[in-house]
């Protein structure tokens, strides 16, 4: 046997993501389409596949339903689709799907993202490494065994169903109008706003929306399609100001993550929004018989999200950081909806799963259905001051986390090591949260605190023992 291919450059602990031509190929895909099936049991079976506007993904749907029918499955091709829109076909056909995508990566990347029937995620941990290694096999024996019987290639476009879905889960029909820029930055969500929030597929809601970026290009030309980055925001903060806008919503490549912009061109919190959506679907979840409902949150997100979750007669339950943690979660709790400060949103009414378009849709029927400008709304969400995610690149973060312990662990404040280590002060001023990354050599500091200089004095203090 040649032991050539080795795929642990491109498998990564939740999806597969690579540069094209060089760690994702035609021949890879083939074989990880092959061992898909195998791995999951779906000869027979209907298997999912659709992909994003990167140039390289029409191509690889092709070259994965080829291995995957080689093996016995029968292919329906949903072609151009969010990843949202993945999870919404596996979650209402009740089929295991991939989605060809690279996310918020540059346009030399491409990736597969993975669901089992009912939008279950593949991970590391369910199911991703076995694929691995038997695609592996498959590409280091130089063929992929036919199945007893080929599966089937059919076709299914899934947009119009899913742009009505999300519209029964939010009334925006009654909203007072609002100005909307949308910046999709080239990515899916020039497909799928027009659907959901436009008038091209359903009637239309009292939303004037400014479109920025809407052309499906995966060359990225305006800019990345990585909200996350300040600078990507540019542009539709301007939009919104000169525009007079009431909102402003920026999307990922794969318009899976939302953020929101309020009406002066600031950023508004994912901590916020997850607050704002968390007071809707408690009120929501009540209002249907449900005593106590459950929301999510990751240890990252703002001290306010719980306090509000209490308050409004839910149950907060804290999680680590990552969207199969909080899936896994959001199963065994049977959680109602959860928030990540990355811009994941995860409804239950949704499979469990995330999407940036519905978290848009709250945030619109909150703002629309009251008379104050989004800046006053969002500013009872978030009371505290934060850092945001500050990364250090160290070259011994251990070492660096021991120094931080050494200062930080005394009377007066509590340690937690969930994700990372997490100090938070027993009278309530501050806390702050260090984790390592799991690919690079850095260091990610959160830091919260109830006024603006001892957020400053803490995050500068732990910075200056980090950066030792």
């Amino acid at each position: 046997m040649n032991n050539a291919f080795d795929l642990s450059a491109s498998f990564k602990a939740y999806d597969v993501r690579g540069v094209v031509g060089e760690t994702i190929t035609p021949q890879i895909v083939e074989a990880v389409g092959a061992a898909f099936v195998d791995v999951q049991g779906l000869a027979g079976q209907t298997v999912l596949v659709g992909g994003d506007m990167r140039p390289s993904s029409p191509e690889f749907i092709r070259d994965f339903a080829r291995g995957a029918t080689a093996r016995g499955a029968d292919v329906l091709l949903l072609d151009l689709i969010s990843t949202d829109e993945l999870y919404y076909a596996c979650g209402v056909l009740n089929a295991a799907g991939v989605t060809f995508t690279a996310s918020h990566n540059p346009a030399q990347y491409n990736g597969i993202k993975m669901a089992k029937a009912g939008a279950v995620p593949i991970s590391s941990e369910t199911g991703l490494k076995e694929i691995q290694a038997l695609a592996e096999q498959y590409l280091n024996d130089g063929v992929i065994p036919p199945a007893a019987a080929t599966g089937s290639i059919s076709i299914k476009d899934v947009l119009a169903d899913y742009a009505g879905y999300l519209r029964s889960l939010v009334d925006l029909s009654g909203i007072r109008p609002l100005k909307v820029v949308v910046d999709a930055g080239n990515g899916m969500a020039g497909m799928t706003t027009p659907a959901v929030l436009g008038d091209t597929i359903l009637p239309g809601l009292p939303l004037d929306i400014v479109p920025l970026y809407f052309e499906l290009d995966g060359s990225f030309p305006n800019h990345p399609a990585n909200p996350l980055e300040p600078e990507n925001l540019r542009d539709l903060q301007a939009a919104v100001v000169e525009h007079g806008a009431d909102i402003g919503l920026a999307f990922d490549g794969d318009a899976d993550r939302c953020f929101v912009i309020d009406e002066k061109g600031n950023p508004v919190s994912p901590s916020a929004v997850t607050a704002l959506v968390a007071r809707r679907e408690i009120a929501r979840a009540r209002a249907a018989g449900e005593e106590t409902p459950v929301i999510i949150h990751n240890l990252i997100t703002s001290r306010a999200v719980p306090e509000l979750v209490a308050h409004d007669g839910g149950r907060a339950v804290r999680t680590r950081v990552g969207h199969s943690f909080i899936k896994a979660v959001m199963a065994s709790e049977g959680a109602v909806f959860g928030g990540e400060h990355s811009a994941h949103y995860y409804f239950r009414d949704f499979y469990n799963a995330d999407t940036g378009m519905l978290a848009a849709m709250h945030v619109l029927a909150a703002l629309g259905e009251q008379t104050r400008v989004l800046s006053d709304l969002a500013r009872e969400y978030e009371p505290y001051f934060s850092s945001g995610e500050i990364n250090s690149r160290v070259e011994d973060v251990p070492a660096a986390v021991t120094r931080v312990r050494a200062e930080f662990e005394r009377d007066g404040v509590t340690v937690d090591t969930l994700d990372g280590v997490t100090f938070t002060s027993d009278d309530g001023a501050w806390w702050f949260n260090l984790r390592a990354s799991n690919t690079e050599p850095f260091l990610r500091l959160n830091a919260e605190a109830e006024d603006l200089p001892t957020m400053e004095r803490v995050r500068d203090h732990v910075l200056k023992l980090v950066r030792k």
